[in-house]
This record gives structure tokens, C-alpha cells and sequence, in this order.
């Protein structure tokens, strides 16, 4: 069974609103820097085209919305990608930051052959939804271990945004060609072992854990 995954490219930039203390001028070289997240949830709507990530939440059939292609190989396409938005406050000598993040689902992107509608393909289809979900927990914790000032963060945070994004696409790739759009089970469910242990574990993979096996579990 062929699927695959198409990737929108959102950037919401973070807007800066400085207010320093009345009367005092911050020192740039002595802001702390404090930066946290937020994560967009709506819950599911029949008129929403868009699905927030949820894990309590997995993907349906009846979410793919759009007409399948007739030609190519895959049998479904799941349209997922990422983006964010942000605010900033600077009190006294400390620069707060905020960055709401979206990891999402396009229904009217997102379609299904009838004949591939099966446990099996949603199943591949919703590991492409959690991928995405784990490289957003990958971008958090590259931004926690990187430098910000209060001059140029919001060029930072971006450039932070479009590596991680590029670091999506690679694994969205990887994970079709590596399970041959998931005609390959034993890899998909190597992948899924994967995956699970990264979102168990703030975005660190098994590899980078030093986890040499996993010990897979059959696809349900």
C-alpha cells in the first residue's frame, strides 16, 4: 500500500513588543533571555479544515477530504506540516518569549483511494502526522540549547524554524523510502518504535539515546 506525505510551509514570524522599565535603559549584554511554549488545541470541528495535533486524537478516514489522484503511486497522502507565532516582553533586564506552536492537518489536502481505506494505510498515515509532531519537539529543545539576545532572537528562532523544517522533510522522506510507502511492515513498525520513543522523550531519537534495539510490537 503507497502513501505518502505533502508538506505545507507556513512561517508566522514572532512580533516583538519591547517595554522596557520607564526610566531605565535595559543593558543588552546583561537581558536574560526567558523563552517558553505554548500549543495551539481547538478541538475537532466538521467545518474546521484544519486538525490540530492531538495524541488522545488519532487521524480517521473521514478526515481526508480531498478527491484522490489518479495517477502516482501513492494510495493516500496525509497533509501535515508546522508553524508558529510568538510574542515578547522586555521588563526590567528580562526579555520574556513566548512562541505558540501549530502542528496540523489539512482535510481538503489530505485524500485516500477507497480501495486502500484500511487500518494498515491509516496507520502510515498517522505516522506521518506524529513525525511531524517530533520534530516540533526537536525545535523546541534546539532552541533551549541555543543562544538568544534581545537584539536579532526573532532571526534566530527562524532560522531555527526553517532547519527543523527541512529536518521534517527529511524524515518524512526517509520514513516512505525506508518502508517503501508502507509496503514494507517490519520497517514500519521499526519506524513507529521510533517515533514513539522520540515523542516519549522530548524529540530525542533511540540512536541519539544510545539505544542499539527496539523491541517491536506488532501493528495493530
Amino acid at each position: 500500500m503507497l502513501s505518502t506525505a505533502a508538506i505545507l510551509c507556513l512561517l508566522l514570524l514572532p512580533h516583538g513588543h519591547k517595554h522596557p522599565h520607564a526610566g531605565k535603559k535595559a543593558d543588552p549584554h546583561y537581558t536574560v533571555i526567558e523563552l517558553s511554549f505554548e500549543e495551539v488545541h481547538a478541538p475537532p470541528s466538521c467545518s474546521s479544515d484544519t486538525l490540530f495535533y492531538d495524541p488522545e486524537r488519532r487521524l480517521q478516514w473521514g478526515d481526508f477530504l480531498a478527491q484522490p489522484s489518479p495517477a502516482g503511486p501513492s494510495a493516500a497522502v496525509a497533509y501535515t506540516s508546522f508553524a508558529y507565532d510568538g510574542s515578547s516582553n522586555l521588563v526590567h533586564d528580562t526579555l520574556r518569549i513566548i512562541l505558540r506552536l501549530q502542528v496540523f492537518f489539512i482535510k481538503s489536502a489530505s485524500w485516500v483511494r477507497p480501495d486502500a481505506k484500511n487500518s494498515y494505510t491509516l496507520a502510515h498515515e498517522q505516522l506521518h502526522f506524529d513525525i511531524t509532531r517530533l520534530v516540533v519537539e526537536r525545535f523546541k529543545q534546539k532552541l533551549r540549547q541555543t543562544a538568544l539576545n534581545r537584539d536579532d532572537y526573532d532571526s534566530i528562532i527562524q532560522y531555527q524554524y526553517l532547519q527543523s523544517f527541512r529536518e521534517m522533510n527529511r524524515l518524512q522522506y526517509k520514513f516512505d523510502e525506508e518502508t517503501d510507502h508502507g509496503l514494507n511492515p517490519a520497517a514500519q513498525i521499526r519506524w513507529r518504535d521510533k517515533v514513539n520513543i522520540g515523542l516519549k522523550n522530548n524529540g530525542v531519537l533511540p540512536e541519539e539515546l544510545g539505544i542499539e534495539g527496539i523491541n517491536f510490537t506488532p501493528i495493530k
